[in-house]
This record gives C-alpha cells, structure tokens and sequence, in this order.
C-alpha cells in the first residue's frame, strides 16, 4: 500500500495545470484553454517534432505554451509562411496558412540540446523567431492533456 501511495504522490507531485493566457497556439489552444502539464517525463525524455512543450519566456518569464518544430542540429526557416526544416517543407495542418502574409525567416541551425519552437498562430506569436532556441534544460514540460 505505502509504494502505491508514494507512486501516487510522486504522479501528482510532477503535473501541472495550466491556463492558456494568449491566442498564440490558436487553433489548437485559445486564450482561456487549460493544459496538463507533465514534468516529470520532461526530463527524461527529449522532446519530439510536434510535441506542445511549456517553458518561461525568456523575454517576461511567464510560462508559455508552443510546438517544438525542429531539433538539434536542424535548420529552419520560413518562406512566405511555410515552415522549412532542413530544406523541406513541412505540412503543418494545424497552422492556418490563409491567415500569415509574407513571413520569411532563417534560415538558422537550432545548437545543441535546444529546440526550435512555433506557435501555431504564426502571426500573433512571439517565439523562437524573437527569442532564438530554447535549451531543452529550460523545457517545464510537456502538454499532456488539454481541458
């Protein structure tokens, strides 16, 4: 009974709920969404292309919500909004092309043990773009769940 309860603890103790404060990941998250942040895997486990990670902003240190779209070592750009990742496109149906007029970006190589992150409302995001790679080091989290 007592490892069950630790287990339990231990579960509880490394997620976290938090509220979406901006339209940056629209469509996928709006102002006001919830997210279940897990912490524990976070550290054990690299993040993935495609993963929805949670980390403070570098810039007003409020935590934040973004798409990890390239990797270490990984070159990207944007071309009138199309995301690039080492020289091809990548089909993102989650970004809402219609609505991002001519954005160019990069190319850049994300460093080692860093992650190059998008919000999926290109044009309402402040994010790599702004503020370079993020250290994975610095990562809260991974999204596990949204409510």
């Amino acid at each position: 009974m007592i490892p069950f309860l630790l287990l339990a603890a231990v579960l509880l103790a490394s997620v976290e709920s938090l509220r979406v404060a901006s339209v940056s990941m629209e469509p996928t998250l709006t102002a006001g969404d919830h997210v279940l942040v897990d912490r524990l895997t976070a550290r054990w486990h690299s993040p993935g292309v495609g993963d929805l990670v949670v980390f403070r902003d570098p810039e007003r240190h409020d935590l934040v919500v973004k798409r990890v779209v390239a990797l270490e070592g990984q070159t990207v750009a944007l071309e009138d909004a199309v995301l690039f990742v080492e020289g091809e496109a990548r089909h993102e149906p989650q970004v809402d092309l219609s609505r991002i007029d001519s954005t160019y970006f990069g190319p850049v190589t994300v460093p080692p043990n860093a992650v190059f992150v998008l919000g999926d409302n290109r044009a309402e995001s402040i994010d790599s773009r702004n503020y370079g790679s993020i250290r994975v080091d610095d990562l809260v989290g991974r999204v596990v769940l949204t409510f």
